[in-house]
């Protein structure tokens, strides 16, 4: 043989790698979930990715893996291992779902291990294993299609889950972005294991964590099996979130009530509950006929009779249901029940609570809502309870004690959207019957405005318990001039339909002051926006600055046509006697006397014209009356002084 003939021998171990290689590509193909996309050119702990495919479409899901292959007997137990470098085991776990697989040759199986239960193995071993350069795999589970498709159904709803939280986060409003990720749904890494799945899941269900579990769904449906019994605790879940109006997948909702009729007549369930589980769904899907039926069904199963609580919550959502249907004294009925059954039960105070604020009992529905205590970690509904107990006690005049309940309602609003319109109209309703609730008022309208800068409403609210309290006597501490200020700082946040009636009010409080030149430009602000009644102030302002001719076409229409009282008439006959129509202003001013007998100063003041207009015999006559009838007034020393 030639010494040209001597070529490199090819290592037992490549051929074994490609025996490898050959064996798991063949599985993935009949997998059809996976494809061989890739098989890393520089190899620091992976051999190769491979790609979900969903539906015929390519996922562009990546699941890293590190293939072995053995010649090796198998241990006694039919497992065999391999021993890998315990960085390798850090590389693949940098990878959500990454595992290991080993092809046997003797016995031509392919064997799969995740990477996350070789890390869970370490963790639990009780054992410093961090030092270590090696550490061993075991391969105990063989790699069937079926595990592949689970795999991959995992690694999808995963990807899915964090594409669609990347997107929300994306697409959201910047200002809006750190609500968005403080309170969002914790992501639930849901084990490849299906027994650590499913006591994963049983604990976050005893914890109330319906919302993290409806996030995790699709995860806990690819481990566990959609139709296996342990999902009918994810079903539950959505549903209890759809009867609180919190689900965002009412078709799992549908799927649950399939799930669990599938389950009616079998030894492993006591039927009245699952009768009950159903109704909660077709409950939570607003189907109350349905729901109604099935909770009847419910109560017909003597185990659950033999139940208390579980009887009681059953009358109580069968309440619901009755309500919902317009047949109020038959849901009254079921609460009550519920609570003879159950005294404590928090969703029966709160229903007959709710019952009693309908028919305007308030004092029955605070006793009721003062009882609710809710025992899980659904915020939501207690801080409902609390929007219900602020409202009773507006009503029953306990207004300190209301504004309590929405200082504490609205540290949640950024959690719950329906808080802060809740609590505008509470406020908005009482915050300006009495000056104590003025005083909390104009508190919560400054924190709902630094909440919300550009709310009409709310610097309209603010502007007017400032005027509301100064009206009833309560010191601001500010001048007129540093009210105005803030004013000026409000009012061009205020809709035109709305600033008419506090520059009014502003300009009542300029002419207090005496200062009728600022009270005219409020005046004809709010008399510009709305027109109307506002031109009586206006007017008047106008007469008080000496301007007649522009006064008296304001002032003669609310004599004639909008406000056709005793104070129009007598502004309008003070107008006419400045711009020198004597007669007009004899007759103005005695129809004020005579709309009003008590207006003691539109008699002095006809008295006035007739004096000025050179009839003095007429205007002794007035003035003698206007002494006698109004004796206190301060007019009557100056009247005698004319007089003979």
């Amino acid at each position: 043989m030639s010494h040209f003939d001597e070529l490199p021998r090819r290592d037992r171990s490549h051929e074994i790698e490609d025996e490898a290689l050959a064996a798991f590509n063949t599985r993935l193909m009949e997998s059809g979930c996976f494809i061989l996309q890739a098989s890393d050119r520089k190899d620091y702990g992976t051999d190769c990715q491979v790609e979900v495919v969903a539906d015929g479409q390519a996922a562009n899901v990546r699941v890293h893996v590190q293939l072995k292959g053995t010649e090796r007997a198998l241990h006694s137990d039919g497992s065999l291992s391999v021993d890998v470098q315990r960085t390798n085991l850090n590389y693949l776990l940098m990878q959500a779902y990454s595992f290991y697989v080993c092809y046997h040759l003797p016995t031509r199986s392919l064997r799969i291990c995740p990477a996350a239960s070789v890390l869970r193995q370490y963790e639990h071993g009780g054992k410093p294993w961090m030092e270590q350069q090696t550490l061993t795999v075991s391969f105990t589970e063989e790699m069937t299609v079926e595990r592949l498709r689970q795999l991959a159904s995992l690694a999808l709803s995963g990807a899915i889950s964090s594409r669609d939280r990347r997107i929300e986060q994306t697409a959201a409003n910047p200002a809006d972005l750190p609500k968005a990720i403080l309170h969002s749904v914790p992501e639930v890494h849901v084990p490849e294991d299906s027994a650590q799945a499913g006591v994963l899941l049983q604990e976050l269900y005893e914890k109330n964590a319906d919302d993290v579990i409806s996030a995790g769904f699709d995860k806990f449906a690819a481990v566990l099996g959609v139709d296996e019994d342990i999902m009918g605790i994810a079903f539950m879940s959505e549903i209890n979130l759809g009867m609180a109006s919190q689900s965002r997948h009412p078709r799992r909702i549908e799927d649950g009530i399939a799930f669990f009729r599938s389950r009616l007549g079998g030894d492993r369930f006591q039927d009245g509950s699952l009768q009950y589980t159903i109704a909660n769904a077709f409950a939570a899907l607003r189907d109350d006929e349905q729901a109604k039926t099935a909770y009847q069904a419910a109560l017909a199963d003597p185990a659950v009779l033999a139940t208390p609580d579980l009887a009681a919550q059953v009358h109580k959502n069968l309440g619901t249901s009755f309500g919902r249907l317009g047949e109020a004294d038959k849901a009254v009925e079921h609460y009550r029940e519920a609570l003879r059954l159950d005294p404590n039960l928090p969703e029966a105070h709160n229903a007959m609570g709710n019952h009693y604020v309908r028919i305007g009992c308030y004092k029955d529905a605070l006793a009721h809502f003062d009882q609710v205590a809710f025992a899980d970690r659904n915020q939501g509904r207690t801080t409902a309870v609390s929007g219900w107990r602020a409202n009773v006690l507006f009503n029953l005049g306990q207004g300190q004690a209301a504004f309590r309940e929405i200082n504490g309602l609205t540290g949640h609003a950024d959690r719950h959207e329906w808080i802060w319109p809740w609590c505008r109209r509470l406020v908005a309703s009482f915050g300006r019957t009495t000056i104590d609730n003025a005083v909390q008022a104009r508190a919560f309208w400054q924190r709902h405005v630094q909440a919300h800068p550009d709310s009409s409403q709310g610097r309209w609210e603010l502007l007017m318990a400032n005027f509301y309290l100064r009206g009833q006597g309560y010191d601001l501490k500010k001048t007129y001039a540093e009210f105005r200020d803030e004013f000026d700082r409000h009012i061009t946040h205020v809709s035109a339909d709305d600033a008419a009636l506090p520059w009014d009010r502003l300009g009542h409080w300029a002419q207090d002051e005496e200062d009728w030149a600022e009270a005219e430009r409020c005046f004809r602000k709010a008399y510009d926006l709305e027109g109307g009644h506002y031109g009586y102030c206006l007017g008047t302002a106008l007469n008080f600055l000496d301007r007649f001719d522009e006064s008296l076409p304001i002032l003669l229409e609310q004599a004639l046509t909008l406000q056709p009282d005793a104070m129009s008439w007598f502004q309008v006959g003070v107008a006419y006697a400045h711009l020198g129509q004597a007669d007009k202003a004899i007759d103005a001013l005695q129809r004020a006397a005579e709309l009003d007998p008590g207006y003691g100063l539109a008699m002095f003041e006809l008295g006035g014209v007739h004096w000025n207009s050179g009839d003095q015999a007429k205007a002794k006559e007035v003035w003698s009356i206007a002494c006698e009838r109004f004796p206190e007034h301060e007019l009557v020393s100056q009247v005698r002084a004319l007089l003979p």
